[in-house]
Formats: structure tokens, sequence, C-alpha cells
């Protein structure tokens, strides 16, 4: 007789090809955030003929399911995210994206076929555990931080998860391989955009102008100097300007200009020290050229904290699986910003990141796609800890 183990593994080995396929449409179809129609839909259409109870959407392009086992017990909540960014793709690959200035940058298509197939995988495998899994697929995780509206509008609720669990796809580490770390994993991202009002001119004519060029130069160089001045080496905070627009024409001095830029950091005490601190810098530097400023300043990301017992069902779910080389502890976190946090300051859970290569781009390149040769492994690690968390106590394998 085959253990659940051997059955899930020879389930995964049937599925794969498909979830391959299935990656690579996702690839071919990018969307951006909230507008993830045709996903969505495809999604949908994957899950239909499984044995889930498929819930009418809570935010439009969202997809929530849930599997129920042999008999009642926990609920443990799968996550993954759908939206793409606004990127030209130059990966060159057969399956490139179809749709101009739009790609799976962040590996989000991997993500979903994932969870497509540790759906496939488990109501396979239903009648071996008892209690229920959640398949929450996400939309609008990159800017918009949609998963704090989806938890809100009660996606997580009846039943409410005993654990939480996602995976991220990683650059930098071995194919296939598993990374996380207890506690704080993930940063807060805060967005920030001012918009600088000076006086036009000829471009032959500068002392007749107050350029609103050079104003936004002078405040984007010293907002990178902003961090290392204002807190000290044991402070994480990473400060970006990341867009300038101004002017249009080579001799005309224009009348406006905008920057726009991210500040990511661990503590949240620094959510108000921040829009203080990049204000004062902004009024300082206007006030010298005489320009006028005003300033939007947004927080939809929170820092992502993982449950300690969680992190150790991956480890333990992770070395059972594929042997102890296979699991890497994080030494530090990651400032990047994850809206996965939402789903954990109620509910027990954890991030964890699949590798995706040691020598793979980085995400939000666009030269990224999400390496086929993890999702086998991204699948086994979904599912089994699924069902380990669903016998076992307080996110502890029995």
């Amino acid at each position: 007789m085959m253990t659940t183990e051997q059955d899930l593994r020879k389930t995964v080995d049937r599925i794969l090809p498909g979830v391959t396929a299935l990656r690579r449409w996702l690839h071919q179809h990018p969307e951006l955030a909230l507008h993830e129609t045709l996903t969505a839909a495809r999604i949908r259409a994957v899950l239909k003929p499984l044995p889930l109870n498929i819930l009418p959407p809570f935010m439009q392009t969202d997809v929530v399911a849930l599997l129920a086992g042999a008999g009642p017990g926990r609920n443990v909540t799968l996550r993954a995210d759908i939206d793409a960014l606004p990127l030209e793709e130059k990966t060159g690959q057969p399956y490139r994206s179809r749709h101009p200035g739009c790609m799976h940058a962040c590996g989000h298509d991997g993500h979903t076929a994932m969870l497509c197939g540790t759906a496939m995988a488990l109501a396979a495998l239903r009648k071996q555990f008892k209690g229920s899994v959640r398949f929450v697929f996400q939309p609008g995780e990159e800017v918009v931080a949609a998963g704090q509206a989806l938890v809100a509008r009660g996606a997580l609720k009846n039943p409410a998860p005993d654990a939480v669990l996602a995976l991220h796809g990683w650059p930098g580490y071995p194919a296939g391989h598993i990374c996380s770390r207890p506690g704080p994993t993930m940063a807060a991202a805060d967005f920030f955009r001012i918009n600088i009002r000076g006086r036009g001119a000829h471009g032959s004519r500068p002392e007749a102008a107050i350029n609103p060029l050079l104003t936004a130069v002078r405040l984007a160089d010293a907002l990178h100097a902003l961090p290392a001045q204002k807190f000290g080496a044991h402070d994480p905070v990473v400060l970006s300007v990341c867009h300038i627009e101004s002017g249009r024409n080579s001799n005309i001095i224009p009348d406006d200009a905008m920057l726009e830029g991210t500040v990511r950091y661990l503590d949240l005490r620094l959510a108000k020290l921040m829009p203080r601190y990049i204000r004062q810098l902004a009024q300082g530097i206007c006030a010298s050229t005489g320009a006028k400023f005003d300033m939007v300043y947004e927080r939809p990301y929170i820092p992502l904290l993982n449950d300690e017992a969680i992190v150790e069902l991956g480890r333990k779910t992770t070395q059972s699986l594929f042997g102890k080389n296979h699991w890497h502890l994080l030494k530090n976190p990651s400032m990047g910003g994850e809206d996965f946090a939402y789903y954990l300051r109620h509910h027990h859970g954890a991030i964890f990141f699949l590798g995706m290569g040691k020598d793979k781009p980085c995400v939000h390149n666009p030269h990224y796609d999400f390496n086929d040769a993890a999702l086998k492994n991204g699948i086994l690690f979904m599912a089994q800890a699924a069902l380990n968390a669903l016998k076992g106590a307080d996110g502890d394998i029995p």
C-alpha cells in the first residue's frame, strides 16, 4: 500500500506537464493589477472539474475555492498572487508575453500555476485527510496591495484558517530549494509622489525661470542620502527615487516636475517619521529654489512577520520531501514588500521562497522568467505542508 506522500508524488508527476503548459499560457497573457479578467477566467476553468466549492468573487478578479477532506478538521489556506507588471518583456522565450508593455516579471504566473497544481493534487487525495484547504488566487499584489481589501471582505472566513501559507519564486537560490525565516521577513513598502511647481521659460533665459527639473534632481539626490542622515546602521531603511518626469523639449524650461519613489523599513515607528522627513527635505530645497510643491504619501504594505511554528513546519516538510540540503534559513529579511502580510496579522502563517536558480535574473526585471524546473518541488511542498498542517497541532508536525 502506498503512503500519502507516495500518492502525492505520483499525482504530481501525472499533472506536471499540464501545470507547465498552464504556467506558459499565463506567461503569454499577463494582466495588470485588478484587471486580471482573462487570468481569473482561466483559473476558474482549470478548477471547475475538481471537487471544489468555488466561491463568488470578493473583488471581481479574485478566485477563492474550498476543498473538503474526509471529515471535519482544521483549515489550511494557500495563497498565490496573479497579477503582472508594466514592463516590456526581453526574455525572447517562444511563450513570451503577447501583451505589449506587460509581463510576468515577478513570477506570479508560476505561483498561480503551482497553486492550481496543488489544488489538483490535494483534490485527488481528499479522502486521505480531514479538514479543508482554501485556495486563494489574489489579484493586485503589485503596488495596490489588494490583499488587504480581500482579507477585509471576508475571503479568509468560514472557516477561519489555522494556518496560512504562500510560496514565492526567489532567484539566487538553487532551483527547487525552499527558503524562509521566522519573524520579520519582508518590509513595509510606502510610496510617495512629489509634484514640483516652478516657472517655465526659454532655455536661453534660465534667469527668468524657476527650473522645476533642477529642483527635482537636487531633491532626488538629497532623498537618497536621507536614511543615512536620520537612522543608524541597525535600522534598515531603503529609499529609492524611481521615476522623474518633466519637460518635453530641449530648449524649453518646463513649469512642472514630478518624482516618485518608495520607502522600505521593518520598524513601524518609521511609518510616521519618513513622510515627515521627506516633507521637511522638500520644503527646504524648494524654498532655496523658489519652487512650490505638494506631496502624496501612501502606506499600502505593512511588515510581514512569519510565525515561527509554521516556518518550522516548512523546514520539516522540505527536509522530509527533498533532503536537508534543500532547506535554507534566510539570515536577513528582504526589503521587498508583500501584501501577504495582511493574511498574517490575525492568523498563524508564513511565506516561503522557492529557489529559481543561482544565476536567474532578479524579479521585476524584463529578462525574468519563472523557472519551470522548480514547479514540481513547489507543488509538492505546498501540498505536503498543507497536509502536515491539517494533522498537526499549533503548526507542529506530529
